[in-house]
């Protein structure tokens, strides 16, 4: 019969195996173990901190495509994608008016405009031509009026 301090102590050594394989530790002692896998952590903290740097400043800082506009063309509409780091006020209001003169009726919609503005929208033809609208003309059409409503917006434009 195996008493429970050694399946604890198997246990553990298992577990110590296998904190010494994810962090690649060349240690045999459960303590130089201990501090490789501490030494692991904070390289993966530094590699993640400096990830998110860099996002940050890349679409913040370096974004030539902001706003960005995507059209995708489905079998009845297009699902439309529109996706700002800054939200300036009217700007839903906007790109709803554009869908509106192209005859898109917007069937749903998911729409977040707290810190930056993102809308994704699926969109049907009010008329029957739905097959003569072209994915790339609602693209340059969004994508115009969002432009021009974020130029007229900024303070220096």
């Amino acid at each position: 019969m195996v008493s429970k301090e050694y399946k604890r102590d198997s246990s553990l050594r298992e577990k110590f195996q296998l904190l010494r394989s994810i962090t690649n530790s060349h240690a045999e002692s459960e303590t130089s173990i201990i501090e490789d896998a501490s030494k692991y952590i904070k390289k993966l903290k530094h590699k993640v901190e400096k990830i998110n740097n860099e996002t940050t400043s890349e679409q913040y800082f370096c974004d030539p495509t902001d706003p960005m506009v995507t059209v995708e063309t489905l079998e009845k509409g297009f699902m439309i994608k529109v996706m700002s780091s800054k939200n300036e006020p009217g700007m839903l209001v906007c790109v709803l008016e554009v869908f509106e003169d192209l005859g898109l009726e917007v069937v749903e919609a998911r729409v977040s405009c707290k810190d930056s503005f993102s809308l994704h929208a699926i969109g049907i033809s009010n008329n029957d031509d739905c097959e003569s609208m072209d994915g790339e003309a609602v693209k340059q059409a969004v994508a115009v009026a969002v432009s021009t409503w974020s130029d007229s917006q900024d303070p220096k434009g």
